[in-house]
């Protein structure tokens, strides 16, 4: 075999073992995916989720004690003495539906609340109703804007909006990798401002998501996308190329599917419940809901959690400042250690040949150097845009 064969078959080996060596990324993320989704979404069971009755006779007590045992788990059934107290349950999200007993029965929801959750209430008090021969009566304490029949359109917003903040990571930490931190953290504050804005145009003029409240929506959006950004571009120091599994694990993965747009806790299984208490997304789509239709209760507890997620971007940030100050430090010293050694070896014609030669290799090293990063960068792009 000729030189040149040789050549061009390691050159062969080399970009196969390349390659293979960045599948490892996207075989990740299909397994990551598929468990969160798959395991979060694809068998939706309600338990103990809360449901009242109306009345305070023993017909009520009755009817809620049979729907407790029925539901084995799966509903919390109580007793309310009268209308009002079941519509603040519902206003409040104390409980997903009322049901009113008597000649004309009629159920109490709030879709805006969770309309997979209505539809789930009002099939079991469908079939109560049909038992006793009684057309049910579906009552509506909180729909959602016109813009957004469906309830789930907030939830469609926290997927933009965390697209185009993790996907922002990729550009600021690895483009952006040369820059000083403060230079980062500055387009981290003006990436989370256009994303934030471009979340509030979808969420108002353009599709009429909600009807009030918008800057309230886009002040939580910029805390939420700010909060993406600061954990990324900050662990970018740390995981490299690997950032981008690790933002989508944390803001796709775990994010999406705990943040109880699609399916409330009540109908998940535990694991994504229990997340959804602090996890960033439901702090968005909660804060939100509460914010637009159910006059601000509760929200300080869900934008304290979008801050909390601020906070710790700034710890990730800070860590990793210290850390590339570090790297900085070490890298000098080293570099003076070296030149140090050279003079006191007293080799001076040698050390000037040596130097010149380096310096004759600079700029074809740097090319190199340039284009490297620039494919990594690329790569990172499209693993972070194309899932």
């Amino acid at each position: 075999m000729s030189t040149g064969q040789s050549a061009a078959a390691g050159s062969t080996a080399g970009a196969l073992r390349h390659v293979l060596g960045h599948l490892v990324t996207p075989l990740l993320m299909c397994i990551g995916m598929g468990l969160a989704y798959l395991g979060a979404f694809h068998a939706p069971e309600p338990h103990d989720l809360r449901v009242d009755v109306v009345g305070a006779g023993p017909r009520a007590q009755a009817l809620a004690q049979t729907l407790q045992d029925k539901g084995d788990g799966a509903l919390s059934v109580r007793t309310v003495a009268d209308r009002a107290t079941a519509v603040n349950h519902l206003k409040t999200q104390k409980s997903y539906g009322a049901y009113l007993p008597g000649k004309h029965p009629e159920l109490l929801v709030a879709s805006a609340s969770s309309d997979t959750s209505a539809t789930v209430v009002e099939k079991v008090f469908t079939k109560v109703a049909a038992a006793q021969g009684d057309p049910l009566k579906v009552t509506d304490t909180a729909p959602t804007a016109d813009g957004d029949p469906t309830g789930q359109g907030i939830f469609f917003l926290l997927v933009a909006v965390s697209i185009g903040s993790y996907a922002s990571v990729a550009v600021i930490g690895g483009a952006g990798a040369a820059l000083a931190l403060r230079i980062r953290a500055a387009l981290v504050v003006g990436a989370s401002l256009a994303v934030s804005a471009i979340g509030a145009a979808f969420a108002g003029p353009l599709f009429g998501l909600v009807d009030h409240g918008l800057g309230g929506v886009w002040a939580m959006a910029w805390l939420y996308s700010a909060g993406i950004l600061l954990v990324g571009v900050g662990l970018h120091t740390f995981l490299k190329r690997w950032t981008t599994l690790g933002v989508m694990v944390l803001f796709v993965m775990l994010n999406f599917t705990s943040s109880g747009g699609i399916f409330r806790p009540e109908l998940q299984p535990g694991f994504f419940g229990s997340l959804h208490a602090f996890w960033n997304g439901a702090g968005f789509v909660e804060g939100v809901r509460s914010h637009v239709y159910f006059g601000g209760y509760a929200l300080g507890g869900h934008v304290l959690v979008l801050t909390l997620w601020f906070v710790a971007g700034l710890a990730v940030m800070g860590v990793a400042g210290m850390a590339e100050a570090k790297r900085r430090s070490f890298a000098a010293h080293t570099q003076s250690t070296v030149v140090g050694s050279r003079h006191r070896a007293g080799a001076e014609t040698r050390s000037v040949t040596v130097s010149r030669s380096g310096a004759e290799s600079l700029p074809e090293a740097g090319r190199r150097s340039e284009a490297e990063a620039g494919e990594e960068l690329e790569e990172e792009l499209e693993e972070t845009v194309g899932v």
